[in-house]
């Protein structure tokens, strides 16, 4: 089975609300958050007041994705403020085994993010202390963009590496997916599929993201 993680940073964010409950209707469990510092990439978004404030309107599974320096000194108190998965990029923390941890100490699920051009083997190391691998399918920073096929044949050697290990991690995707692609991203092994141009860019979000689960479930 796999999930539609509706990303609001594509939202219009005067109807933040509206935007939340068109993703509820559709059938999504998780709702996507990007928090981006303008340093780790080059854009700013939102921070843990908005967390905090999406906690109060929803009951869906809270998914934060931290596209910041220092995520470290930040990760646990997205987890206080409503998150309940945060994950953090690879690139960005030398010391990512404390943050994971912190994470799941704060009650929390942890994610590694792994950019395009990060090699699977920088997460060797830190996968057995990680819930998730949220895997870039874009360059982070910026929503609207086109997905990198090649990261389908990345996501078919993850499936892989967690499989040798004996783990029971979740794999997550981000970036350009639409129903064109959703159903073959599906087949290489994604679990969580972030989608926001495709559904919050539509007239009909509702109807956008009843069709990407459509699309998706032929490899079910």
């Amino acid at each position: 089975m796999f999930e539609i993680a509706p990303s609001i940073l594509s939202a219009d964010f005067t109807r933040l609300g509206e935007a939340i409950r068109a993703a509820e209707e559709g059938g999504a469990k998780i709702l996507h958050v990007d928090v981006m510092d303008g340093h780790f990439v080059p854009n700013i978004t939102i921070g843990l007041p908005v967390v905090k404030s999406i906690r109060s309107a929803t009951d869906m599974t809270i998914d934060t994705h931290l596209m910041i320096e220092q995520p470290g000194r930040y990760a646990a108190e997205f987890v206080k403020a409503g998150a309940d998965m945060v994950s953090v990029h690879i690139e960005a923390d030398p010391h990512i085994h404390r943050t994971l941890s912190s994470i799941r100490d704060a009650g929390g699920k942890a994610g590694i993010v792994i950019n395009p051009a990060t090699s699977l083997s920088a997460l060797d190391d830190a996968i057995e202390h990680a819930d998730l691998v949220l895997v870039m399918s874009v360059n982070p920073g910026f929503g609207g963009q086109r997905f990198i096929p090649s990261v389908l044949g990345k996501l078919r050697r993850l499936r892989e590496m967690i499989s040798t290990k004996g783990l029971d991690t979740q794999i997550e995707i981000d970036g350009g997916i639409d129903e064109t692609n959703v159903a073959e991203v599906v087949a290489a092994g994604a679990e969580i599929l972030v989608a926001g141009s495709a559904v919050y860019g539509k007239d009909d979000p509702v109807a956008a993201l009843r069709k990407l689960y459509e699309n998706g479930r032929v490899w079910v």
